[in-house]
């Protein structure tokens, strides 16, 4: 084998041992396990709530609920006739699911400009700015999970019309989204988080 092939080998081998922390923790249901595995991750919550207000556990249940913990998630694709891909079901992307517009108009407000949604520390800081902006404009506190989930999946104006209410699927999600949250505080408590 050549010199330089024998290097490109190489440098494929460690690309691909290198990518552990691109991969979403082992164990979702547990936050102790996530906070284990990911300290960054908890780092970036805690940093979060000290700046918004916003609980570890409600941003963790939101980012299981919107990404499950994967940093480059999608919407899927919209298909025509069943089968022709036509683009995606909407712009949202990364671990907090921030549409492209909501996210510009946090990095406007924040002067966060390289600020990336596929990146925790920025979308936990994307998510304790939007709840935080959920409590002022619609009297949300930052620790009702069910309700900042509510406003967080229908948007500000949405929440306020109750478009929510023609929903139950979406009751039903915002209420598992509760639930885990409860369960992580509980788990979080336990491991001293």
């Amino acid at each position: 084998m050549s010199r330089s092939l024998c290097a490109l080998v190489a440098v494929l081998i460690l690309a691909s041992c290198g990518g552990g922390s691109k991969t979403p923790p082992s164990n979702l249901n547990d936050a102790c396990s996530i906070a284990k595995q990911r300290p960054d991750y908890i780092k970036a919550f805690q940093n979060t709530e000290r700046k918004w207000g916003v609980p570890v556990h409600v941003q963790m249940a939101t980012i299981y609920q919107e990404s499950k913990y994967r940093h480059d998630a999608r919407t899927p694709h919209k298909f025509v006739l069943g089968v022709i891909p036509m683009g995606r079901q909407s712009s949202a992307y990364g671990f907090s699911q921030a549409l492209d517009g909501t996210w510009e108009q946090y990095q406007k407000e924040t002067g966060k400009r390289r600020a990336k949604r596929d990146r925790i520390r920025d979308a936990s800081d994307f998510m304790g700015w939007y709840m935080n902006k959920t409590w002022e404009k619609n009297g949300i506190h930052p620790s009702d999970t069910r309700n900042q989930y509510l406003a967080y999946h229908e948007g500000h104006a949405g929440y306020a019309r109750g478009s929510y209410n023609a929903k139950s699927w979406l009751l039903r999600v915002a209420d598992n989204v509760d639930a885990r949250a409860e369960l992580y505080r509980q788990q979080l408590a336990f491991c001293g988080y």
